[in-house]
């Protein structure tokens, strides 16, 4: 019965997000309703002692990313950065490969360390306007951003510095390079399955006659000015943004060192407020890497951002607040179904698989899945049964290396299910639903989970790690 009120509200969330209600309504209704099934007892304090608790701690971190995110990529779009860089990528690669274009800018941004939900915001203005001059159409867009900022630089290619990457080291003693020649194959593995369907169904809107789309919702304003800025210093601020966040990444640490305290008063005796570094140091670095990314986008573009800057910023910023609420709603939901008696169960269930990486990968994505979190549900799993899996693996001659790849991979599988925070930010961002774009992420999902059993069964057959 307990793993069926986990599933019951699972599958609920999954329902009304697909249908288009609103998750920072719903999800603590969700969350609320398993908890009433199970301890009635405990709705009141579960909603403020660990929901809310949870989704404000979500906010306190992150809704700066989600602001300035919003406003950088507001100004790519006033400034006709876009429409340089669009103009630009259709000479180089043609027409047909705009979806090629979009998956490289995510992937290198990605790679470079930027936020995924960075990423979301800065690429959609001019994959928007790529999309409408190739006359793709615009609900394939989020699928082709997946593709390119959820799947093979997030977790697979070896060094890449995104969270999913950084977790399993802490557990297994490894690094972010752990399995190079897996994690190498792997993303290989995604980015042409990837790419093969996002351009079969691109063929196929085309064969059936249909364009771009009309009637559409949030869409960026065309740039009216004919002098476009040059491509190299429309990319400029992008390439900032990843460089600032590298440079950053390794400055702050060493600047603040590992903890930084401060008197907060003025006058009387208040304790000293203690900034452990280590936790908030990934943020601090992105954080500046937008403030940078602000800075050079208002030197190039002054004028025209200038022209337009109230009412876009209005804009950016009520997209930004709805963007993450939905997601911090989701990672408080995540953290009452795991608190719950039937989510236990699952996780025991899962353990009993006798494959170690199977049963890494099959416990990880499966965790990933319910509480909507690639991060969440991978560290929920190993913070369980990172030992049993050390000793199953040691027993049959695995290197940790192997777990490392495998956890992060599992991690970015069926996490994008439709109550994932990453999924209906990017759609509130592109202004589509879950019936017109959702198709194609779930693909993309599939194809990321069926590339960590790829993953597994090439070091089974070759030992290559």
């Amino acid at each position: 019965m307990a793993f069926l009120i986990v599933l019951a509200a699972l599958c609920f969330l999954m329902f009304v997000a697909y249908r288009g209600y609103s998750v920072i309504l719903f999800a603590p209704v969700a969350a609320l309703g398993a908890v009433l099934l199970t301890d009635p007892s405990l709705v009141a304090p579960m909603f403020t002692g660990l929901f809310m608790d949870r989704m404000v701690g979500f906010l306190k971190l992150y809704f700066p990313v989600f602001l300035l995110g919003a406003v950088f990529g507001k100004l790519i779009e006033l400034s006709g950065f876009s429409k340089s860089i669009v103009k630009a990528t259709i000479r180089l690669f043609g027409a047909g490969r705009a979806m090629l274009s979009i998956v490289v800018v995510c992937a290198l941004l990605t790679y470079g360390g930027v936020s995924l939900f960075v990423v979301v915001f800065a690429v959609y203005p001019f994959a928007a306007e790529l999309f409408r001059q190739s006359g793709i159409p615009k609900r394939l867009i989020p699928g082709t951003i997946a593709l390119g900022a959820f799947t093979f630089t997030m977790d697979a290619l070896p060094g890449t510095p995104q969270i999913q990457n950084i977790i399993p080291a802490s557990f297994f003693g490894t690094d972010a390079w752990a399995a190079p020649w897996l994690g190498t194959l792997g993303g290989v593995f995604i980015l042409i399955l990837g790419l093969l369907y996002l351009d079969w169904r691109r063929r196929a809107a085309a064969r059936a006659g249909e364009g771009y789309g009309t009637a559409l919702v949030n869409e960026p304003a065309p740039f009216a000015d004919d002098r476009l800025p040059h491509p190299a210093i429309a990319l400029l601020p992008l390439l900032l943004v990843g460089v600032a966040n590298k440079l950053l990444t390794l400055w702050i640490p060493r600047y603040y060192g590992e903890s930084h305290a401060f008197d907060p008063a003025v006058i009387g005796g208040a304790a000293p407020v203690v900034q452990e570094v280590a936790k908030v140091a990934a943020i601090w670095a992105v954080l500046g890497a937008l403030l940078v990314g602000i800075a050079a986008v208002l030197a190039f573009a002054w004028r025209p951002v200038l022209a337009r800057f109230a009412e876009g910023s209005r804009n950016a910023i009520g997209g930004a607040l709805l963007a993450a609420m939905n997601t911090a709603s989701e990672y408080g939901f995540g953290a009452v179904i795991a608190a719950l008696p039937g989510f236990l169960v699952v996780a025991d269930a899962l353990g009993a698989i006798p494959d170690p990486l199977v049963n890494e990968a099959v416990t990880v994505t499966a965790l990933a899945g319910i509480t909507g979190s690639a991060s969440g549900g991978m560290s929920i799993a190993l913070a369980a049964m990172a030992e049993t899996f050390i000793a199953n693996a040691q027993a049959a001659g695995i290197p940790m290396e192997v777990l490392h790849r495998v956890a992060a991979m599992a991690s970015g599988g069926m996490d994008t299910l439709p109550h994932n925070g990453a999924v209906i930010t990017l759609l509130a961002v592109t202004g589509l639903t879950h019936r017109q774009a959702y198709k194609d992420i779930f693909a993309i999902t599939l194809i990321k989970t069926l590339a960590v059993f790829f993953v597994i069964g090439l070091f089974y057959a070759t030992g290559l790690a």
